[in-house]
């Protein structure tokens, strides 16, 4: 059993007329049988099912918590590695600072403008 079945001479009669030449219209030479318009439905179901029982899952888990920040102007000539091993602790990772400056004012890259304000996490 079929799903797509094709018609012989590609043109069905119109209704009333059983003379393929007299009346006929053109339909494409692809026609989709009942069993393939039940798969089609049975596919866009599951795809829609799918959708609504697995599309949350790409949503953010929750709220960020919130973080204590200053705002910096930088000067001309200043580097974000500049700028980062000023605000690091003795103790910390000038690499972790430069990631989170990164992050949290969404640079694509670590040019800076003379007059451009950053944000700096606090602690």
């Amino acid at each position: 059993m079929s799903t797509i079945a094709m018609h012989p001479q590609g043109t069905v009669p119109s209704r009333g007329s059983f003379q393929a030449g007299k009346g006929a219209r053109a339909v494409p030479h692809l026609v989709l049988t009942q069993r393939g318009r039940r798969l089609l439905q049975a596919v866009v179901l599951a795809i829609a099912f799918g959708t609504l029982l697995f599309g949350g899952l790409a949503v953010a888990g929750g709220r960020a918590e919130p973080i204590a920040v200053d705002t910096y102007t930088v000067s001309a000539g200043e580097t974000l590695w500049a700028i980062a091993s000023a605000n690091t602790p003795s103790h910390g990772d000038v690499r972790d600072t430069v990631r989170a400056l990164v992050d949290l004012n969404d640079l694509a890259g670590g040019a800076l403008r003379a007059g451009e304000q950053v944000l700096i996490p606090v602690g």
